[in-house]
């Protein structure tokens, strides 16, 4: 099963416990008539339609690159995050009005343990099923399951405040606490949206990943040669699963262009094998500047036209570092 395959199965296997799930949930709400359930009933709602949207990404994102996305369809992915998290909004703002609602119309609330039992076991098997897609999501770099995960487990969270709030309701007899752990709910739902929506904008914007950047760094210093004299101009985006990266690779000025060539496939080669990530490289070569003979660490250069005073170390600002070459060509 390829990896795309596996993405799907998973979020098909998601929205099928998250369409039972919300059956369940709505017949709790008819037993209780308690305004948390009902809210609980509706965020799984948004879970099963979010879990629609999810699978038609990956279904899309699964597709190989042709000639109108040449970096393929992975970008879907983070439309359909940001979609979920809209609608996740939505809900938290929908949940919170309907707690207003019942403080200025309060309703009879049953204490009925068949609906307590059903929201409790919705909440575990909402958690496990987050656990899971954040789990494949993760090992699959799938926005798309890391962000219904995320949604799935802050459901669990409000299920579990919900049981305890409603015993606390059959307890005290004081009927604002149904519409308070509305607003408590409906507020935990509406910042889980606002933060999946913030990640999936910084993603939709190329927004550099800072943990694959320092990994790449890491990975750069642990195999440096002594003929790579400078990285710099690196840049990074990322489609669905794979990190495009390019960057220039300063070598000595009288390597020929076959030992160029040979050096750069080398450096792509290293990259791909030790990065967990799925790396796509493509790296320039540019010749080395006689200012830089004090920090190259070639100990056989017989092109050298100062000793090595300082060798030059590979930092976060150094690989990063790019001169506007865009005004280097204009007249």
């Amino acid at each position: 099963m390829t990896e795309a395959q596996i993405k799907i199965s998973v979020q098909k296997t998601i929205l099928t416990f998250s369409a039972i799930l919300l059956i369940g949930k709505f017949i709790a709400f008819f037993l209780t008539n308690s305004v948390g359930i009902l809210t609980d009933a509706m965020e799984s709602i948004v879970n099963v339609t979010a879990g629609v949207i999810s699978l038609i990404s990956l279904y899309i994102s699964s597709k190989p690159k042709d000639e109108d996305h040449p970096f393929g369809h992975g970008k879907i992915e983070l439309i359909s995050a940001s979609v979920e998290a809209v609608l996740i909004i939505l809900a938290g703002g929908l949940i919170i009005y309907e707690g207003l609602k019942r403080v200025i119309h309060p309703t009879t609330i049953e204490f009925n343990n068949i609906g307590l039992i059903i929201v409790a076991a919705a909440g575990l098997i909402n958690y496990l099923l987050g656990w899971y897609s954040i789990r494949v999501g993760k090992k699959h770099r799938s926005m798309a399951l890391i962000a219904g995960g995320k949604h799935l487990q802050s459901d669990t969270y409000s299920s579990i405040g919900l049981v305890l709030g409603l015993i606390l309701l059959y307890v005290t007899k004081i009927s604002w606490i149904d519409s308070g752990l509305a607003f408590i709910f409906g507020g935990v739902i509406l910042f889980t949206g606002l933060g999946i929506l913030r990640n999936t904008i910084e993603n939709l914007m190329d927004k550099t990943d800072q943990r694959v950047l320092d990994l790449l760094l890491e990975t750069i210093i642990r195999n440096r040669k002594s003929y790579w004299m400078d990285i710099h101009n690196l840049k990074m985006i990322k489609n669905g699963a794979t990190y495009y990266v390019n960057c220039d690779l300063t070598i000595p000025w009288f390597y020929t262009i076959r030992q160029g060539h040979v050096i750069c496939d080398e450096i792509e080669e290293i990259i791909f094998k030790e990065m967990p990530e799925n790396i796509n490289l493509s790296v320039h070569s540019d010749p080395c500047k006689i200012h830089q003979c004090s920090g190259c660490i070639m100990e056989d250069c017989e092109h050298r036209t100062e000793p090595l005073n300082k060798p030059l170390e590979f930092t976060i600002d150094l690989i990063t570092y790019s001169s506007d070459k865009s005004q280097k060509f204009k007249k």
